[in-house]
């Protein structure tokens, strides 16, 4: 069965401009809220609307990198991974053979995309008369053996393309990755609006979670607060990426623990019921409407109040430590040029990073249709002298990225030096050139009182 859209009909979509775009130009964040998601059927709305925009743009990105044709090909539970960004919100998975064709220039008055669904040779017998029709000089297939996102032809398919094309057509068959690349990467109009709402829900959860609503010190343990997210996220209709991964980091409690026996390799604490003096650390993303966030922020467990400490507070030490990672922030996002590898916005981060005496890590990724998502990588945990080949891309001046790392710092209190983990997401600001948050980042920590005592959040 062959399915064709009109180009025009389309790109006339692209014209409807969301007001609330403009308005973002300008967003402040304020209290982090609980967002409740439209019904399944509006849901459908949304995502369709954003996935044909993005189909539109395929023939300028086909166009961009000289490439006539861009063929994909799956089986049912056998999908290219690019399907996932093409599909509509009712599919659940390829059905018999899938296909999907893209024309950069397609002949006046003929579709620029052709799909089908078919498990009979007749899906091969309409392929080929479009191909003799169009008589594209390349066809794209992800074939790259180095990058996921452009390597998702599963290579049975890739034998019966070659076979029941023949070589007139299979001699046309070019990888050219960074088309997959850019299709999962590419965001529209209104889209911003929606994931602002999801980092916002994102944030309100983590605001509960370290809070004395879910956390008693000496009762509460970190496995305890992993599962209230996994159930927040169910009771308000979301879902994540991955399982939330709650730690303590350190203790500044002044009674005796097992002391660090390597302290410039700091490690997670090994107890897990949360006590006063924790310094807690979470990592948490929510996933809707097609989207995926990625979240890491840290919280301190305050004493109870006694007479000798009437007005218990947030050590220096630690408030010291936050800042200096939100200068690391700082310093990697001046460094995001689009334009630029991965490796090189690395090494200039790194680079300015110790020349102003910060040690750490940086580790970035692009995110958005998937948690780690299309895109170049700024360093991985284990590669900070630059990441071979996804390293090498270009940074995109379009999509989402994830500002992760650690900044480390001296904390008085353990005699240890303490990693301070954060990440936030953010958004390309075209107009500014800038990559702005898209809620916010966490500039104070959370808190976690006692039963009893008033208050919520310590100023830094």
């Amino acid at each position: 069965m062959l399915f064709t859209w009109k180009s025009k009909s389309i790109l006339l979509q692209l014209l409807l401009f969301d007001a609330t775009v403009t308005q973002s130009l300008s967003f402040k964040p304020t209290k982090p809220e609980f967002v409740i998601l439209p019904t399944l059927r509006e849901q459908a709305v949304i995502q369709d609307s954003w996935t044909e925009q993005r189909k539109a743009n395929i023939p300028n990105i086909l166009n961009e990198y000289g490439v006539d044709t861009w063929l994909m090909t799956q089986r049912e539970y056998a999908e290219d991974t690019v399907f996932w960004s093409l599909k509509s919100a009712k599919q659940f998975s390829a059905r018999r053979r899938t296909l999907q064709l893209f024309l950069a220039s397609p002949k006046p008055g003929t579709p620029y995309s052709y799909s089908w669904i078919d498990n009979t040779p007749t899906v091969y017998t309409e392929l080929l008369a479009i191909l003799t029709t169009q008589n594209p000089s390349t066809i794209a297939l992800n074939i790259s053996p180095d990058i996921s996102f452009s390597s998702g032809l599963h290579v049975g398919e890739l034998t019966s393309l070659s076979t029941h094309l023949g070589p007139q057509w299979a001699s046309k068959f070019v990888s050219v990755p960074m088309i997959a690349v850019e299709f999962v990467a590419s965001k529209v109009p209104g889209q911003l609006e929606w994931y602002r709402k999801l980092q916002s829900t994102a944030w309100a959860m983590i605001e509960e979670a370290f809070s004395e609503k879910v956390i008693t010190p000496g009762v509460t343990t970190t496995d305890d607060v992993e599962w209230h997210l996994r159930s927040k996220l169910l009771a308000l209709n979301y879902t994540t990426w991955f399982h939330p991964d709650v730690t303590i980091l350190t203790s500044l409690s002044p009674t005796p623990s097992t002391p660090n026996p390597h302290p410039q390799k700091p490690s997670p604490h090994p107890r897990k019921t949360i006590q006063h003096h924790d310094l807690l650390h979470v990592d948490f993303g929510v996933s809707a409407l097609g989207l995926n966030t990625d979240t890491q922020h840290l919280a301190y467990v305050l004493p109870p109040s006694s007479p000798s400490t009437p007005s218990p507070s947030i050590p220096t030490s630690l408030k010291k430590g936050l800042q200096t990672t939100n200068r690391l922030q700082d310093i990697v996002r001046s460094n995001m040029l689009p334009g630029l590898s991965g490796n090189t916005i690395l090494s200039n981060s790194l680079t300015q990073m110790h020349a102003e005496g910060i040690n750490g890590k940086i580790y970035c990724h692009p995110i958005g249709d998937w948690g780690h998502s299309a895109g170049t990588l700024i360093g991985m945990t284990n590669l900070q002298e630059g990441v071979p080949v996804l390293g090498d891309l270009e940074l995109l001046g379009e999509g989402y990225y994830s500002v992760e790392l650690y900044a480390e710092s001296w904390v008085e209190e353990v005699g240890e030096v303490v990693n301070f983990y954060l990440e936030e997401d953010v958004y390309y600001d075209a107009e500014t050139g800038t990559w702005e948050w898209v809620w916010g980042r966490q500039e104070e920590f959370w808190v976690i009182r006692s039963v009893g005592e008033e208050g919520w959040q310590e100023e830094l």
